[in-house]
């Protein structure tokens, strides 16, 4: 056998760098690192050798550098990912709540954090947390809970086992998510003589799960006895690359497709079968739709709350639900008839079996009037002295798309306006963080989509309760010269939360600034904040002003800011459906009693099994 004698930090570079994708291209694009201790003497020396064809990209922060790969993978469907390193201790701590967001996403991501000395010498050293009763106990176990695969690197042959583990589930359409390789410090410089075998290319193609023939029959069987069902398009249609195929099907066999955030722009928003967004950021048309299906089909979707509406949304009695994903655990949720298969080949079956079944199709009345509900919502002010609202916000943005938008979000008020009122006319011109919806995920996330597809014109829009909790990679995208625009709309506080807390019948407490303690006091500048770092930045009053400045964007260079303040309180008032938020059931205010009687009403709607 032959051998090399490199470090076991080399060695997993070396390793790395020799998977692919089948497109011929590294299926990691490289790595993310902020260095310290923990791991710039082995795992730095290691790439600094490989710099010029496995490139390091610096971070400000090692949460936002680690949503930056998290969007870059969420781009390309799950088919490229990227590393990402940090130091022991608090370095690696800040990255467990991105891996919170792979792994509720799905997301194929590689947190190489360093860790202590395996061989314990110097213990206890900086950054270390000592448990007084497990001395195997380091801050990376906080990784397990929010790692699909989790591993601790004590001996450099560890990565035998460890990094082909890694990759299979990265690359495994049901278990994809999040890996964790807890990286010894120690260990990162020792050598050991490996096979050279072990880095030789391998090519990591995307299974295709085919569908059991008594599952398929089953469903068939429910689907051809519906009289009004519904699709609901998950982000599993996006990660199957199945999305002419639903278009397609949908059209041959004339059943309606509703979007989740996730699966938004699955359809083009003007396809005939596509009646809107569901659930509590959805359309009234294809709300509607669901309360009315007999069969709920749903498509690489994992049901969330937001979906079902907190499960009251399928109200017709006798429904059925089918669930079809790749993940058996969420193919088998709320007493689902499951088809445990890849979304595309199960389309393509189903159809096969449906033959030339046509249903009969909801009214495209639903869909007319659902737009002529919206559509004046983000038309321009016929004056500009008030306060810009959100969905006017959104209306020029639109105006402004072109083709090749991609516009992306993840918390606050914008997901729920832009899932009711964007309109995505390509596949993954909709890119929105709604399973975590982590605060702070935008402007680094921004750079992430850039990074995949250079060409595509990405706008990522935010709140200044986002820009505040995580703006520091703004400062990255202008060193490395990456081009998108950032439209900041400033409410001053929480707006979106401050909207929930007034429904659910509570005061106007902490989340605005002017309800904050000491809040009257903040004059936050965003435009010279943003300018300090290097950005293009505006401040703009009205949405005649921010039109102008979105028309600038494309002779702009690096990232473009633009500022615009709104008004705090008005939201879509049209589709939506209930959501289930513990409200106080004992409280002496006349407005969350109230609250909590309207709540009791709509849990008796509430439909749970399995």
């Amino acid at each position: 056998m032959t051998t090399v004698r490199l470090t076991a930090a080399q060695a997993m570079v070396r390793y790395l760098m020799a998977q692919m994708s089948p497109d011929g291209t590294p299926f990691l694009a490289g790595c993310w690192g902020i260095f310290g201790h923990g791991n710039v003497v082995g795992l730095g020396e290691a790439l600094h050798g490989v710099k010029d064809s496995f490139p390091t990209w610096r971070g400000m922060n090692e949460q936002t550098m680690a949503h930056t790969a998290i969007a870059y993978a969420k781009q390309l469907g799950r088919a490229h990912a990227m590393m990402v390193t940090s130091s022991i201790g608090p370095g690696a701590l800040n990255m467990v709540t991105a891996a919170g967001v792979a792994h509720v996403n799905r997301i194929p991501v590689l947190f190489v954090p360093g860790d202590v000395f395996a061989n314990r010498g110097p213990d206890p050293v900086l950054q270390q947390v000592e448990d007084f009763g497990d001395g195997t106990t380091c801050v990376n176990d906080a990784f397990k809970p929010v790692s699909r695969y989790y591993d601790r690197i004590m001996r450099p042959e560890h990565l035998l086992t460890a990094l082909p583990r890694a990759m299979r589930v990265m690359t495994d359409p049901a278990e994809c998510g999040p890996v964790t390789l807890s990286f010894c410090q120690d260990v990162q410089a020792e050598a050991y003589d490996w096979p050279e075998a072990f880095f030789e290319p391998r090519v990591w193609h995307l299974r295709r799960v085919q569908p059991d023939p008594a599952e398929l029959s089953r469903v068939v069987a429910l689907i051809k006895g519906a009289k009004n069902p519904v699709i609901v398009a998950g982000g599993g249609v996006h990660y199957a690359f199945a999305t002419e195929a639903l278009a397609g099907f949908a059209a041959r066999h004339a059943i309606p497709v509703v979007e989740t955030q996730a699966g938004k722009s699955a359809l083009p928003w003007d396809h005939a079968m596509n009646f809107g967004p569901i659930g509590v950021t959805g359309a009234a048309s294809a709300n509607a739709i669901c309360a009315n299906a007999d069969v709920v089909i749903g498509l690489g979707t994992r049901f969330q709350d937001f979906t079902t509406g907190s499960w009251s949304l399928f109200a017709k009695p006798g429904r059925k639900l089918i669930s079809i994903n790749v993940a058996a655990y969420d193919a088998m949720k709320h007493g689902a008839e499951p088809l445990c298969a890849d979304a595309c080949v199960s389309l393509e079956a189903i159809s096969n079996a449906l033959g030339g079944h046509v249903f009969t199709p909801p009214s495209a009345q639903l869909k007319a009037d659902w737009f002529a509900a919206v559509d004046p919502l983000t038309d321009a002010p016929a004056t500009g002295n008030a306060l810009p609202t959100d969905m006017q916000v959104i209306g020029a943005v639109q105006r402004a798309a072109g083709p090749d938008t991609v516009v992306m979000c993840a918390a606050g008020t914008m997901p729920g306006e832009l899932h009711k009122l964007w309109k995505a006319s390509r596949p993954m011109s909709y890119h929105m963080e709604y399973g975590f919806s982590c605060m702070g995920y935008e402007i680094a996330g921004a750079m992430g989509i850039k990074m995949a597809e250079p060409a595509r014109d990405v706008v990522c829009m935010l709140g200044d309760g986002s820009y505040m909790m995580a703006n520091s990679e703004l400062a990255t995208a202008c060193m490395m010269g990456i081009k998108f625009t950032v439209v900041i709309t400033d409410n001053r506080g929480f707006g979106c939360i401050n909207r929930l807390q007034m429904h659910t019948g509570g005061a106007e407490f902490n989340n605005l600034l002017k309800d904050a303690v000491g809040g009257a006091n903040s004059a936050i500048d965003f435009r010279a904040h943003a300018a300090s770092m290097g950005a293009t930045a505006v401040k703009v009053q009205t949405i005649a002003e921010l039109e102008h400045a979105l028309a600038a964007a494309p002779v702009v260079r690096g990232p473009y800011v633009v500022v615009i303040d709104t008004d705090p309180y008005p939201s879509t008032p049209v589709g939506g459906t209930w959501w289930e938020v513990g409200v106080p059931e004992v409280s002496v205010r006349p407005t969350v009693q109230a609250a909590r009687k309207k709540f009791e009403e709509n849990k008796k709607k509430q439909v749970v099994a399995g």
